[in-house]
C-alpha cells in the first residue's frame, strides 16, 4: 500500500478510473457480442439498427480513452465487414 498522503490519492483515483474503464469496456463487449449473435441468428435487419448504435458506442468509448482510437476503427471495420458478408450471403 502506499505510505505517501499525494500515493494514496492517486490510488484512489485510479481505482475510480479503473471502475469506469472496466463499465466502458463491458458495455461496448456487450454490444458487440449481441450484434454477432444477431447475425449468426440471422436478423440482418435488427443487426443494420443495432450496428449504427454500436458504432456510437464505440467512438464514446474511443473519447474517453478506455480504448486506443485505432482498435476501434479496427472493430468498426471488422463488425461493418462482417455484416456486409451477411447481407450479401442474404
Amino acid at each position: 500500500m502506499a505510505n505517501h498522503k499525494s500515493a494514496v490519492k492517486k490510488y484512489k483515483r485510479d481505482q475510480k478510473k479503473r471502475m469506469i474503464n472496466r463499465m466502458n469496456r463491458s458495455k461496448m463487449k456487450t454490444q458487440v457480442k449481441t450484434f454477432r449473435k444477431k447475425i449468426e441468428a440471422g436478423e440482418l435487419e435488427e443487426a443494420k439498427t443495432l450496428l449504427s448504435s454500436l458504432m456510437s458506442v464505440i467512438d464514446k468509448t474511443i473519447t474517453k480513452g478506455t480504448i486506443h482510437h485505432k482498435t476501434g476503427a479496427r472493430y468498426k471495420s471488422r463488425l461493418t465487414n462482417l455484416l456486409n458478408k451477411s447481407l450479401g450471403n442474404a
